[in-house]
């Protein structure tokens, strides 16, 4: 089998150019991007959406900078080749462009991430750029932005009107020059997305935005089938359903636990029998 050379943004940016389709998705923990690299993904996205999928809350927002260096720490020690993405989280960027930096710099140096992605359009663009100029690779994201959930009013479907989809081209070459090296477009019109794909030189990574971008993303439990999801997202294909899989092993387990079944005599381990009667008497006999 052929050793994969480590996924960088000049490679990336060659995909783009190839029209290599480039492959992204979220990871949260070790073994679910240790897997994911075993399957050749090309990006993983350590996102804020741990929050939702891992953490529980209801949106996105109350997850802190510790908590994305904390995931972030076990997802790039599973990793050798796959590019690392980590968001920054609500308000860890919005304040003086020293806080910026010093938040970033944490994600780099504690998560050991390869790059930072933020939510935002013309708005981040100074921050954008003071992260570019100390080396900091940054990824952008519009259209949904979920840090912005309340503001926007619900997961709506970005660029539908003609101003809201100028105002979206405005962001994304915004972003560009700022010097981002690819856009996550999240729920974006399929003719918006394929526009601005076209327009940029730079990759962008789909969400609910149709074929035409260079790149998709997927979170993990949704592509696997794996968590407590009530409600399938439309641009979501599920390509496995581990999450009743699991469920059918843990029912197994606790009826062999109830049935006395497990522990097994192959399960357990017992010392010689004259020490146990020794030590124990007839007590050492196992309950049936």
């Amino acid at each position: 089998m052929e050793t994969r050379k480590p996924i960088t943004t000049a490679k990336l940016q060659k995909m783009k150019q190839d029209r290599v389709p480039i492959s992204m998705m979220t990871a949260y923990d070790y073994p679910s991007a240790m897997l994911a690299e075993q399957a050749g993904i090309d990006m993983i996205l350590v996102g804020d959406s741990l929050g939702n999928v891992v953490l529980g809350y209801d949106s996105t927002i109350p997850v802190t900078l510790n908590d994305m260096i904390y995931h972030s720490k076990a997802v790039t020690r599973a990793v050798k080749t796959t590019f690392v993405v980590t968001d920054l989280p609500f308000m860890t960027y919005h304040g003086s462009i020293d806080e910026t930096l010093k938040n970033a710099a944490r994600l780099m140096q504690e998560g050991h991430s390869k790059a930072v992605k933020m939510e935002g359009g013309t708005e981040i663009v100074p921050a954008v750029k003071a992260l570019v100029q100390a080396g900091i690779p940054v990824m952008g994201h519009i259209g949904l932005t979920p840090q912005s959930i309340h503001q926007i009013g619900g997961y709506k479907i970005q660029g539908k009107t003609p101003a809201a989809a100028q105002k979206l081209m405005d962001d994304a070459k915004a972003l560009e020059e700022a010097g981002v090296f690819a856009i996550v477009l999240e729920l974006v019109t399929d003719q918006l997305a394929a526009h601005v794909t076209e327009q940029l030189s730079i990759p962008t990574i789909g969400i609910g935005a149709g074929a035409s971008c260079d790149g998709q993303v997927l979170v993990f439990h949704d592509l696997l089938g794996y968590g407590g999801e009530l409600h399938p997202k439309r641009f979501v294909k599920q390509y496995a359903s581990i999450g009743e899989l699991i469920r059918s092993g843990i029912r197994q387990y606790v009826d062999e636990v109830k049935g006395r079944r497990f522990p097994a005599q192959e399960h357990t381990f017992r010392m010689e029998e004259e020490f146990a009667a020794s030590l124990y008497g007839s007590a050492a006999s196992p309950r049936s």
